[in-house]
């Protein structure tokens, strides 16, 4: 009898339904579904988990979590496949206890995430969104010079990129600023080479000398809240501060107050501590703050990757030869 997959939350990787033929560029489930009897649910609500998992040998989630009181109500579970290379919406404790095996999918979005990091600091230093609209509203229509500019536009030349992460994103996004021109400053828990010219530091540090300060770290108890009111109040007034990893990196209200009080010239979010936020969320009102909604990984080439490499990892648990596996 072949085994159930069930997909949980496949929407965001792809639109595409099973046995259907994807969009032009989409990724398809063809490929996965041909290892088993699937079901993909575009998104699933907490409370279904459980009936809509039953039964199954094989689930794959991207972000509905799947704590332990879900993994010990599937007794038929043996593996647990996540969209994303972040595993924090697992109980990893709980499936190790009930011998299930958990993979991620690593190093799919790095040209993706580097490419938004750098669309996101383009933003805050050349304000290309806001000079587009002033021109579309007639401001250069209007205006008596040949040029004009509705606030500083900064070079990136020589200043310091401060890359909290040496991770493959942290690395990816050294080789590009360095590119620019710019120092590149790194803090990681662990050392490695940056490909480029590079000087080390503590967080303190980094926080302190960095011109522009980007996140690269997986949420963790040492993690969370890595960028509080004191480390903030460290910075330059003219730095700029860049989170593309994980929401709970940064305590929001801290921000909020820090970009209201002009402690830091500006910051850019791809992740929030919620998602998505709560209309109360301080930094949605917070000025010189730009949000876009978790899509620097979405690029359709890192989820052609994605799905290619979440499919090789169920074959290989298949095979009996686990890849990308992060419980033993």
């Amino acid at each position: 009898m072949p085994d159930r997959i069930v997909v949980l939350d496949g929407y965001t990787l792809t639109p595409a339904k099973p046995g259907q033929a994807a969009m032009e560029g989409e990724p398809g489930w063809d490929a996965l579904s041909a290892l088993g009897e699937m079901t993909v649910y575009e998104r699933t609500p907490p409370g279904e988990v459980v009936d809509r998992a039953a039964g199954a040998s094989i689930v794959i989630t991207n972000k509905t979590p799947l704590p332990a009181e879900i993994i010990q109500q599937l007794p038929g579970l043996t593996y647990i496949g996540v969209l994303a290379t972040g595993v924090n919406v697992v109980d990893l404790g709980a499936a190790r206890e009930a011998g299930v095996v958990v993979t991620n999918v690593p190093g799919y979005s790095g040209d993706a995430v580097a490419q938004h990091v750098f669309a996101l600091l383009f933003e805050m230093t050349n304000q290309v969104a806001a000079h587009d609209r002033a021109v579309h509203d007639g401001g250069w229509a209007g205006c008596e010079d040949f040029s004009f500019t509705l606030g500083p536009i900064t070079e990136l030349a020589g200043k310091t990129l401060g890359v909290f992460g040496a991770g493959d994103i942290g690395r990816r996004v050294a080789t590009i600023g360095h590119a620019l021109g710019m120092d590149i400053l790194v803090s990681s828990r662990t050392q490695r080479d940056m490909g480029v010219p590079a000087k080390w530091t503590d967080v303190d540090g980094m926080f302190e000398q960095a011109d522009v300060v980007t996140l690269h770290a997986p949420l963790t108890n040492e993690t969370k809240h890595l960028v509080n009111e004191v480390r903030l109040s460290r910075m330059k007034p003219s730095a700029y501060l860049i989170n593309t990893a994980r929401g709970p990196l940064i305590d929001e209200a801290a921000l909020a107050e820090a970009l209201r009080a002009d402690k830091i010239t500006g910051a850019a979010m791809d992740v929030l501590s919620t998602e998505p936020p709560a209309a109360d969320n301080p930094l949605l009102t917070a000025p010189r703050c730009i949000i876009t909604p978790h899509n620097a990984w979405a690029t359709v080439e890192a989820r052609q990757r994605l799905m290619q490499i979440a499919t090789a990892n169920v074959q290989a648990f298949m095979a009996g030869q686990s890849i990308n596996q992060v419980i033993q």
